[in-house]
């Protein structure tokens, strides 16, 4: 006996059901896309961070007791001199690096958006070269640079009849060492970040200025500034919290001063500071205050970015 033929009421339900779960499937989709970043945030990110007030309220040692000291770990850092000097050291080697690293970059990006130049995307590419190569390379190639007794800069200053400068034993030494250091990372960064926003530039806009007779230097100041003016506040607030959280080239720099970063700490910035008491002396609640406060500097940089952008964006026409 044939069996009868499925009418429409008996199809409908499975077709709306069918139709409803992938609704719902695509309604979740871009959650379950997304959802990785946040769920390795919420654990690597945000949980230190939450335990790291945490542990700045106390007398923290990794292998004893746990003692409540409320807010003494920030009274006492602000009475203590090693963090203001970790603090100027860390603002001055942000000074050196960034208004110099930022202005070549502008530079180089106009530069290489105008001349004409055989095989331009090599060129263009090489510049990224400092910033795919180790920071623990380039720092001790850059401390070999310096050395006092066979550095090469010292070897051109005694050829000129200067006598050898021991750039690791003073303040600014040092700090100009880092510094160099710094902007040989991330010149070439961020020329490539101005040369693309560049790009998007309309060329009618330089053809025109030199036809009204404006030279090179009208043109970039007239022109490429002003149309870099959101890209220059990025790196410049990029730059701040790099500064901020300069570690690695002060450490390897002094390799005598070790997590002091010589004997006067005199190139000791804020992260080697937190690495000192937090790892070094086990202070693990002062640290946690350290780390407290360079996060509030942080917010503070991003606040400024913000304020910044937002006055860059009601200023245009």
């Amino acid at each position: 006996m044939l069996n009868p033929a499925p009418t429409a009421g008996a199809t409908a339900p499975p077709l709306r059901n069918r139709r409803i779960r992938q609704g719902v499937r695509e309604r979740l989709a871009p959650y379950a896309y997304v959802a990785p970043f946040f769920v390795l945030f919420l654990v690597f990110g945000l949980f230190p961070l939450l335990f790291t007030f945490y542990v700045a309220l106390f007398d923290w040692n990794p292998i004893g007791e746990h003692h409540y000291v409320g807010l003494e770990n920030f009274r006492q850092l602000v009475d203590d001199p090693r963090f203001w000097g970790a603090l100027r050291n860390t603002v001055s080697i942000w000074l050196l690096s960034t208004i110099p690293q930022l202005f070549v970059a502008l530079l180089l990006a106009h530069v290489l958006n105008h001349l004409r130049l055989r095989a331009a995307t090599l060129f263009r590419m090489s510049v990224l070269v400092p910033y795919i190569t180790s920071v623990a390379a380039t720092t001790i190639v850059f401390a070999q640079l310096f050395d006092r007794d066979y550095g090469m800069l010292n070897w051109f200053l005694q050829l000129l009849g200067f006598d050898h400068v021991d750039f690791t034993a003073s303040v600014w030494g040092s700090h100009l060492m880092i510094a160099t250091m710094i902007m040989w990372r991330w010149t070439g960064y961020n020329t490539l970040l101005y040369l693309a926003s560049l790009q998007a530039v309309p060329r009618e806009l330089f053809e025109a200025a030199a036809a009204d007779g404006a030279n090179g230097w009208k043109q970039f100041r007239h022109i490429t500034i002003p149309s870099l003016r959101p890209i220059i506040v990025f790196t410049v607030v990029t730059s701040t919290i790099y500064g901020l959280q300069v570690f690695t080239e002060p450490l390897l720099a002094n390799s005598v001063g070790g997590l002091t970063c010589g004997a006067a700490r005199q190139c000791q910035t804020l992260t080697l500071f937190l690495y000192e008491q937090g790892f070094g002396r086990f202070h693990f609640g002062y640290g946690a205050a350290i780390g407290v406060a360079l996060f509030v500097m942080v917010v503070i940089a991003a606040a400024l970015n913000y304020l910044l952008v937002t006055r860059i964006r009601s200023e245009r026409p």
